[in-house]
């Protein structure tokens, strides 16, 4: 907190329930009066212009009637106001104002009266543009060296550059390689239009070098017509900044250099005309606004800095000269004179709250009260303690604490995994290459309270995972009797299994009559799947977790999966799971980082969940309570896509071969009916080659049999992998965007709706509908969407570009801050803004339509799946540390 409060000069509140912004905020004669006194222009997301000329008789005056000259509605947002010479044939100023869809220039004038609030003003429209896109926000200045006028630059959120030369429009620019739209100035003394692209990097274009470009409406011609038509828009230079930046101001206070300032959300540079760093200030937290303005001294600079603390910084050049504590957070700020006054500041926050203030010593003088003090009466204090132990009493009495359900009553059930591996191995017939396959033993124990019979007890594992007895009987006589069974897991066949987890599940009849089931999970340890290996310095797929807490050692983690070292850290791990593949872990040494890396995606899956349960079963010893893990790289849907297609694939050829052992079946049947009639001829004829169609035919039954069933084992290992894939997925959003346990379990009632999928009723028809549900009603943007009907057949599709794109769009929807719920009516709005790795998809709606470009790539991946992208690449074996 500041010291010093700023002084208020004069304050007011705008409107009710009002929004603004940083550019709803304008300094300037704009009435063109005589004395040059500034006035105040502010805009309202709401629509309302009010200008403001405030003249307090006392410091610290609220705002008086006469204070404001006009309040006008104009119906639509005001995204941003700017006063300059917008009209040809004169010089004198004019308020420009822009909506999301129109661009409009006033004139604002004042008719004095014959006493003093006789005075009149009013705004008087002198053009208007009609916008083809939605605007985001404008420039102006004397493009191009014109002298006299200023010409005004709007920026669409498409990345569409609009130039019009005052009364009419110009030209307009696609800006290269564009995906969201940033901070504009126009630099007079370079001619040049400069930004801060999503890319992270301050880009600089001459207005020359965009007139001679090629104009936006040919922009969606072929390529052959786009060589001809025109020159390539080229940027003049650029600087990788490595923040989204705020705002940026040209400062220029001679003619010999000038100065580019821009606000990022931790830092503020200062950049020379040709790009270069003059000189950048880290900032200890999290900037609104800025502005920077003329210093006494020679060659420094002052900069007005606020931050979302209420605090005003001065800053000359990276000095902190001045804090100042402000009654509101601001999201503008200018400095200007006002009623004789020079250098007030001007202050908005984004709920309409205006105050001009200057700087001064107003100390808080804050003197803490007297506590009374008073001796403690024991004897009233026991009796008060009697009184409230008697109501806890009775209380307990009345009703228990911990109520007991009749099932737990009725029948408890437990199930313990040997942490060792069974001396001899009870796998048997495993098509597993190694030469031993490890088993381990599970009990399961059951406990009754009553008399019980016939209780069924059956236990499932997650394939290839298999049992060597998956089902028992108990009868349980008398009461208080305990029964266990034993049996072992092990790994059949040579693929990974998508869960660890297993299910024993007892269902049993009361004596009522009342059917009852009891679920209990147990987990399968890492050990029984993959082996210890050598770590590999090179894989295709990689993701990285962040966490909050310094980094585990990995030996602590994985006890048996590496040697005891000598500094007993460590921070590098491989794994070798039974069906062939490794992957590798690695700690970093000096962030808080782990790194996943394998030649196979869906193997990332168990190695990853088992890292984050493990870390929180450590750190729950430790008995840390705020341990929590994140995700902050690109979501890698297109390794995903593309076990999806695998997987698809497989489907459609099963369809086939089906469909073609169907025809040789009837083929078969109908020679076998000419082979019989002759037979029962009395009089023999020849066979015409019938027996040997009907071998050949035999053959391809029995090779089209044998495909068929290769097929099905191929379609269930890859389904095996897609829902490993699935859950790593899962798991990847919910770490991305911190969702709940409900939403992630909507997520994977969504994504994992089967256990197994067969050719009537598919994975890939049955996600599509869940997911365009929930686009359809908690994710919906409009309702629009919500009163859609969706096909309530489910069918095989014919490709999976539509379930791809609605993937992609759930992710998209997700990350624009959409709340996964059961309600229907709760479509969450959609404002946050994505972290980096993801890019923003054309929102439509669910109904079929063509699209450009493939799903896909909507979601930028580049195999390297990386929390920060800025940062520099490492060696694996060196772990991720920075």
């Amino acid at each position: 907190m500041s010291l010093f409060k700023a002084r208020n000069w004069w304050s007011t509140i705008l409107g009710e329930k009002e929004e603004f912004d940083h550019g709803c905020l304008c300094l300037a004669n704009v009435d063109n009066s005589g004395n040059g006194q500034d006035k105040i222009i502010v805009g309202s997301f709401m629509g309302y212009l009010r200008i403001f000329s405030p003249h307090p008789t006392k410091t610290g005056d609220g705002a008086q009637a006469a204070d404001m000259l006009l309040e006008v509605d104009l119906r639509d947002p005001v995204l941003q106001v700017e006063v300059g010479k917008f009209v040809s044939g004169t010089e004198m100023l004019h308020l420009a104002v822009l909506h999301s869809r129109k661009l409009c220039v006033y004139s604002v004038s004042g008719i004095l009266g014959n006493v003093e609030h006789g005075n009149q003003y009013q705004m008087k429209l002198i053009y208007e543009h009609n916008l083809q896109r939605t605007a985001c926000n404008m420039t102006y200045g004397p493009f191009g060296g014109v002298k006299g006028r200023d010409l005004i630059c709007i920026q669409s959120i498409d990345g569409m550059l609009m130039v019009f030369e005052q009364e009419s429009y110009a030209f307009g620019r696609f800006l290269p390689s564009f995906l969201l739209p940033g901070p504009l100035a126009y630099s007079s003394r370079t001619d040049s239009f400069i930004t801060v692209s999503s890319c992270r990097q301050v880009e600089s274009y001459k207005y020359q070098v965009l007139a001679f470009a090629t104009d936006a409406d040919k922009r969606q011609e072929t390529d052959q017509q786009k060589l001809g038509s025109g020159k390539r828009l080229v940027v003049d230079w650029t600087l990788n900044i490595g923040e989204q930046a705020l705002d940026i101001c040209i400062v220029s206070f001679n003619q010999s250099a000038s100065s580019v300032f821009v606000l990022g959300e931790r830092n503020f540079f200062c950049l020379k005309d040709n790009g270069q760093i003059r000189f950048m200030k880290k900032l200890d937290w999290s900037p609104s606004c800025f502005l920077p303005y003329c210093s006494v001294s020679e060659g420094t600079i002052n900069t007005l800095i606020g931050n979302h603390n209420s605090i005003l910084h001065i800053y000359q050049d990276v000095t902190l000269k001045w804090a100042t504590q402000l009654p509101h957070i601001p999201v503008a700020v200018r400095v200007g004179c006002l009623h004789d006054l020079k250098g007030v500041i001007v202050t908005l926050s984004d709920d309409g709250h205006l105050q001009c203030s200057y700087l001064g010593t107003d100390p808080s003088l804050f003197q803490a009260p007297n506590v009374e003090s008073r001796e403690l009466n024991y004897d009233e204090l026991d009796v008060e303690m009697k009184e409230l132990q008697k109501i806890i009493k009775d209380v307990n009495k009345s009703q228990g604490v911990w109520p007991v359900t009749e099932r737990e009553d009725d029948l408890s059930v437990s199930v313990v995994v040997s942490p060792n591996f069974d001396s001899v191995s009870q796998a048997t017939d495993v098509e597993v290459g190694t030469d031993l396959v490890p088993s381990v033993t599970v009990k399961v124990t059951l406990q009754n309270r009553v008399v019980l019979q016939k209780v069924k007890l059956s236990v499932c594992v997650q394939p290839p995972l298999e049992l060597t007895c998956d089902q028992f009987t108990f009868e349980f006589m008398t009461p208080d009797l305990t029964r266990t069974a034993s049996f072992s897991a092990y790994l059949k066949r040579s693929y990974t299994p998508s869960e660890l987890e297993g299910k024993a599940v007892v269902s049993y009849s009361r004596p009522t009559g009342i059917p009852r089931v009891i679920q209990c999970k147990f987990r399968l340890p890492l050990k029984l799947i993959c082996l210890p290996c050598q770590p590999s310095k090179t894989a295709s797929h990689k993701v990285t977790i962040d966490t909050n807490k310094s980094p585990v050692s990995l030996l602590g983690l994985f006890p048996g999966f590496a040697s005891q070292s000598d500094d007993d850290q460590v921070n590098v791990m491989g794994f070798h799971f039974l069906g062939g593949s490794q992957v590798t872990l690695l700690a970093s040494k000096t962030s808080q980082r782990y790194r996943i890396q394998s030649e196979q995606f869906e193997d990332l899956w168990l190695i990853t969940s088992e890292l984050i349960l493990r870390l929180q079963e450590y750190f729950e010893k430790q008995g840390v309570k705020d341990f929590a893990c994140s995700f902050s790289g690109s979501m890698p849907l297109q390794e995903y896509f593309e076990l999806i297609d695998r997987h698809f694939e497989l489907r459609m050829n099963g369809e086939k071969l089906e469909e073609l052992l169907s025809e040789r079946a009837v083929q078969f049947r109908a020679i076998q009916r000419r082979l019989l009639t002759r037979f029962k001829d009395k009089t023999p004829a020849p066979l015409q080659h019938l027996d040997t169609l009907l071998d050949g035919t035999y053959k391809q039954v029995i090779a089209l049999a044998d495909a068929v069933e290769e097929n099905q084992g191929s379609l269930f290992q890859s389904f095996t992998r897609l829902k490993s894939a699935t859950h790593l997925v899962i798991l990847l959003i919910g770490l991305w965007q911190k969702l709940s346990a409900d939403q992630i379990a909507i997520l994977e009632a969504a994504f994992l709706p089967l256990q197994e999928d067969t050719q009537e009723l598919g994975w890939e028809e049955t996600v599509d509908a869940a997911i365009s549900h929930l686009l359809k009603t908690c994710l919906s943007k409009s309702s629009k969407e919500q009163a859609l009907n969706l096909n309530s057949q489910l069918s095989i599709p014919k490709d999976t570009s539509q379930l791809k794109k609605h993937i992609t769009l759930l992710c998209d929807r997700l990350a624009k801050g959409g709340r996964l719920c059961l309600s229907t009516d709760a479509a969450a709005p959609q404002t946050m803004v994505m972290p980096g790795g993801c890019t923003t998809i054309p929102e439509s709606d669910l109904e079929e339509r063509s699209v450009e470009q493939d799903p896909t790539e909507q979601f930028t991946n580049h195999r390297h799946l990386t929390a920060d992208t800025s940062r520099p690449e490492v060696s694996p074996l060196q772990g991720v540390s920075e």
